[in-house]
């Protein structure tokens, strides 16, 4: 480390990249371990139900995790504004590892979901610390070279989430599915502990915004479970349902409120003043609301339409995630070599809503080489979205406030997630229960949502067929009205204004913007 400082006072750049490519690979471990969670424990959870029991809390194991993460994210940014970014990031590592453990060790249902809820308070900071780092470290300029390695690891994540969960619990159990992550963990603690150096900060005197806090959290909890809940659990027009929205709304409105008064507060307003920080969360959130969407709906149609096999159902969007990481690498090539990103979030937009309207043209005749052709369109779309989103937010605003802004970026993107999964789950299983009972198979309805190829082969031929126009027609309104929404991101794109990148060879002063960021070399030389 003392030769790394030496050089980097001397002014050469070559031990600088490489302390940078060092601790940007830490953050993507570290990256890979929230995003392969839930992938990997989703398919332990049949094992895990016969061996826990309690099948009848078997989403709280899902919801518990979501819940924590959504809730705990805008504060985990904010608490790394206030008080460090290392020291924040490392305590979310270390308590979702805690919670992991705990997790495999669960002897019910009861203490699976207690645990859960810790292990997703410990994820919640992890997206949040890795993309305020990355903001600290790497001017908006030169971060698009990272953009590659960034969607590399979601790909990763998707594809081989569900495989390597297959594997662990085939072979070593279900609780090696939550132990895998110690290893992992402990690798990404000890980089980051030895080679992650930032500036020091100066310790606050405001108090924290306990109370804005609160009444963020309960918001956000309120619409999780709306979102969850609404058309399962519960009826949409259920009082549990329509309780739980005047809940949120209050809260958000009291939040909003709070926020106006506090010295400190938990997502300062005035960020949102900045057109670019408030257009960049609106095209966010689309973006979720889609991809996850996507995620959700291609494998089920792939399987009971299609009759492709559920064992490898990560390899199933591959077309897709191919897609998106070998765009994302292009634009954020493009973008540190000149500078420039308006044009991204257009096209990106763009295909994304020509790739959803695509994918609603599928019916039962549609061979698996034209869906595939369909997921690249989306793929495409989503990898010119997914990191230019984070890129203009964070150079939107002041480098004090870059964990909340990064914080804010990926909560917009969560919600979206989770209002994508909701209403495109809701119309989708409200077609299909129409077209089973309009073709004489209402038998079939009650497991509309799980019935695969190996399934469907034991139906009758009559009740098969019937089940699989059923499918495509609900993967038809779904993605129809997914595409119809994801325009309100295009729309939001045009209006975005192309500031000058902090870090480019002509640095200016972009309004709103604190003019620039400091060297690595500056940084360094400040480290703790």
């Amino acid at each position: 480390m003392a030769e790394l400082k030496k050089a980097t006072k001397a002014g050469e750049p070559e031990p600088q990249a490489r302390s940078v490519r060092v601790v940007v690979l830490a953050l993507m471990i570290t990256m890979l371990l929230a995003m392969l969670d839930n992938l990997i424990v989703g398919t332990a959870m049949p094992t895990i139900v016969g061996d826990l029991g309690g099948m009848e809390h078997l989403s709280w194991v899902v919801t518990a995790y979501t819940l924590a993460t959504a809730a705990s994210t805008p504060i985990w940014g904010k608490l790394g504004d206030l008080y460090g970014r290392k020291g924040i990031f490392l305590t979310s590592i270390v308590i979702f590892l805690v919670g992991s453990v705990l997790s495999g060790m669960a002897q019910d249902m009861g203490q699976l979901i207690g645990f859960r809820a810790v292990q997703g308070l410990g994820a919640g900071g992890l997206m949040v610390g890795v993309m305020a780092i990355i903001g600290d470290l790497v001017p908006p300029r030169e971060r698009g070279r990272y953009q590659g390695m960034m969607a590399g690891v979601m790909a990763l994540a998707m594809i081989g989430g569900p495989l390597v969960g297959g594997t662990i619990t085939d072979h070593l159990g279900w609780r090696w599915s939550f132990y895998i992550n110690l290893p992992l963990g402990a690798v990404a603690l000890a980089m980051v502990t030895a080679v992650l150096h930032l500036p020091k900060k100066e310790r606050t005197k405001a108090d924290v915004d306990y109370l804005g806090a609160a009444l963020l959290t309960v918001g956000i909890t309120a619409i999780v479970l709306v979102t969850t809940w609404g058309g399962t659990e519960y009826a949409w027009s259920s009082a549990v349902i329509m309780e739980l929205i005047a809940l949120g709304v209050a809260s958000l409105v009291g939040f909003v409120f709070v926020e106006t008064k506090a010295a400190e507060p938990v997502i300062p307003l005035h960020i949102f003043r900045n057109r670019n920080f408030t257009l960049m969360s609106v095209i966010g959130f689309m973006a979720g609301f889609v991809m996850f969407g996507a995620v959700l709906f291609l494998p089920l149609f792939q399987q009971s339409v299609q009759g492709a096999s559920a064992t490898n159902s990560g390899l199933l969007l591959l077309p897709m995630l191919v897609s998106m990481m070998i765009v994302s690498l292009i634009a954020g090539r493009v973008t540190t070599s000149t500078g420039k990103y308006k044009v991204f979030p257009i096209v990106g937009s763009a295909l994304m809503v020509t790739g959803l309207l695509l994918l609603s043209t599928m019916d039962t005749g549609t061979t698996r080489f034209t869906s595939g052709v369909h997921m690249a369109v989306l793929g495409a779309g989503m990898g010119f979205l997914m990191q230019v989103t984070m890129l203009v937010a964070q150079n939107s605003v002041e480098l004090k406030d870059m964990g909340v802004a990064s914080s804010a970026t990926t909560l917009f993107r969560t919600l979206g997630s989770s209002f994508g999964v909701a209403i495109m789950g809701a119309l989708f299983t409200g077609r299909v229960q129409d077209e089973m009972a309009a073709h004489g198979g209402g038998g079939a309805t009650e497991e509309s949502a799980q019935l695969g190829a190996a399934s469907l082969a034991k139906l009758p031929d009559a009740v098969r067929e019937a089940y699989e126009a059923a499918v495509a027609s609900g993967t038809h309104l779904a993605f129809l009205v997914g595409g119809s929404v994801a325009v309100v991101a295009l729309v939001a794109a045009l209006f975005v204004k192309e500031v000058p990148l902090r870090g480019a060879a002509k640095p200016e002063t972009p309004s709103g913007d604190d003019g620039g960021a400091p060297s690595l070399a500056a940084k360094e030389s400040q480290s703790v």
